[in-house]
């Protein structure tokens, strides 16, 4: 594949969410192959000290680019952990043929553009049950399961959980320190997390149970006094998302990978058939509340993401994340280096 190629595929690749949008991988392409680096001067290790949210990020920037392959009309062959002696060298994709891209390839690329994560409240219409088992049979292809959060007593466990570890992380200064240094004002900013992406009310007074990460907390303009509202008017209508967990067998740098993999295909087909989706993920953060969740819902692997999803608002600002230029991410060496 000629460098051209190359770029726009790491184009697409870099559009991968990553945890903070920290953006922790390093691309380098020769002719017939693209290898993935960790790039470990982008960690967060107050956050994810192991880096396993990280390396499921970079396993999304893996699948994104095959996807971004495929629509182009090539085959692209995946190895994950290529024995080399390096451990940040995370994966080796491969073009092994060309072939005519199909319309779902062509969505699913498309979809890449589209997706970003959507931290709003969703409409009230509910994803069809259909959907949410297609995303199944999608996870199955990289051998990780998706559960979703349906039974009273699982919602419950899980939602205490997430409330649990977001007072945790609240309440540590270093938690607030490193993601204050991952918010960006500035609307140009190719990394972080932008502030207008985040909603500036405290999710607390959300009406939902499902508890989105306050990114602002400390940051919060304070009222001393709120006048109350019309005691006649309807409450407001509580946000019922469908919620999933997805996981893995194993909980090593393998499965983090194809955790990522599968997340990033899941992503793509929800945002093809017009969902949006964000992250839940305060109790994958601490082992203390990653492992009570594995235990409290009798998970049979290792929880690795946990996802609502739903309709997006029709007044959804749809503020993207920025991305650093690919010549930041992407170095080109010649045949046989």
């Amino acid at each position: 594949m000629e460098e051209q190629g190359w770029t726009q595929v790491v184009a697409a690749a870099t559009r991968a969410p990553s945890i903070h949008n920290t953006q922790p991988w390093r691309f380098v392409a020769t002719p017939d192959r693209l290898e993935v680096f960790f790039d470990r001067d982008r960690a967060l290790p107050v956050l994810d000290p192991t880096g396993r949210q990280q390396v499921i990020s970079c396993g999304s920037a893996v699948e994104f680019a095959v996807v971004a392959l495929s629509a182009a009309g090539y085959d692209g062959e995946v190895d994950l952990l290529t024995d080399d002696g390096d451990p940040d060298h995370l994966a080796s994709i491969e073009v092994t043929g060309t072939r005519p891209a199909t319309d779902e390839d062509r969505a699913l690329a498309a979809a890449i553009g589209q997706r970003h994560t959507v931290r709003a409240p969703f409409q009230p219409r509910a994803v069809p049950p259909e959907l949410v088992d297609r995303l199944q049979q999608e996870a199955r292809l990289h051998d990780t399961w998706v559960k979703p959060i349906t039974r009273s007593e699982e919602e419950v466990a899980t939602v205490f959980l997430i409330s649990r570890a977001e007072e945790m992380e609240q309440g540590d200064p270093a938690y607030r320190e490193e993601l204050e240094r991952w918010m960006r004002t500035d609307p140009t900013a190719v990394d972080g997390v932008p502030v207008e992406a985040v909603p500036s009310d405290d999710p607390h007074t959300r009406p939902s149970n499902w508890l989105i990460r306050d990114f602002v907390v400390g940051q919060r303009e304070q009222h001393a006094f709120l006048p109350p509202g019309d005691p006649d008017a309807p409450p407001p209508e509580v946000e019922r998302p469908t919620v999933v967990l997805l996981g893995t067998a194993g909980d090593d740098r393998f499965a983090w990978l194809q955790a990522g993999r599968a997340l990033g295909r899941l992503l793509l087909v929800a945002t093809a058939t017009g969902l949006a989706a964000s992250p839940l993920t305060q109790a994958l953060d601490w082992p203390a509340t990653r492992t009570r969740m594995q235990s409290r819902l009798s998970l049979v692997g290792h929880p690795q993401m946990l996802l609502r999803m739903g309709y997006p608002p029709d007044t959804s600002t749809g503020a993207v994340s920025g991305r650093r230029p690919v010549a930041d991410v992407l170095r080109f060496e010649p045949a046989g280096s």
